[in-house]
């Protein structure tokens, strides 16, 4: 007895545009969050507060950019990587980008939550969204380790994203920096 097929989407040629924007939008989205955080853990002048007020909408900002760039993803697809690409560079590829979206997620979820459990508000132009945790120090406490921790994985995870795509765009000139870059 054989296994049930299912209906197989063709895979696009390219990245759509919506796809690349929404790419490109969260890369400095994310970039900046990093920067900003690691601004708002060495600094306790006035500037810490300023920096919060940014961080905690684009943080809302870049959930919800994720949520339609996983839907994007799953609707659209992906174009298929070369077919000369070695097995392990492929697993790689498809390892590295559930672990930065599942980053994408669990960031600013956890970041709200952290917040919830601090007793602070959480801002996204103009209003104030429901606390997601109850507040108390001990869950607070945790969750900052765990938001701290995992900002340091998503840094890495960028760092070796970008060097797979530069890898893929000057070393072996494969196209799949260009899918992203250029949409060919």
């Amino acid at each position: 007895m054989s296994l049930p097929t299912y209906p197989s989407y063709p895979s696009p040629a390219r990245f759509g545009l919506l796809a690349r924007l929404l790419h490109w939008l969260m890369a400095i989205g994310i970039l900046a969050m990093l920067f900003i955080g690691v601004g708002m853990v060495a600094s306790v002048s006035e500037r810490h507060q300023w920096l919060i007020q940014i961080h905690k909408p684009l943080g809302v900002a870049l959930l919800a950019l994720a949520c339609i760039r996983l839907g994007t993803r799953l609707y659209k697809g992906v174009p298929a990587l070369p077919a000369a690409m070695p097995g392990w560079q492929r697993h790689a590829a498809l390892a590295s980008h559930i672990l930065l979206y599942a980053l994408m997620f669990a960031m600013p979820l956890i970041g709200w939550a952290m917040v919830s459990a601090g007793g602070y508000p959480v801002m996204a132009g103009g209003w104030q969204l429901p606390p997601i945790a109850p507040a108390d120090a001990a869950w607070f406490a945790w969750l900052r380790g765990a938001h701290r921790y995992l900002a340091f994985l998503l840094f890495a995870t960028v760092l070796l994203h970008l060097g797979a795509a530069l890898f893929h765009g000057w070393i072996r000139r494969d196209g799949v920096l260009e899918s992203m870059t250029r949409g060919r």
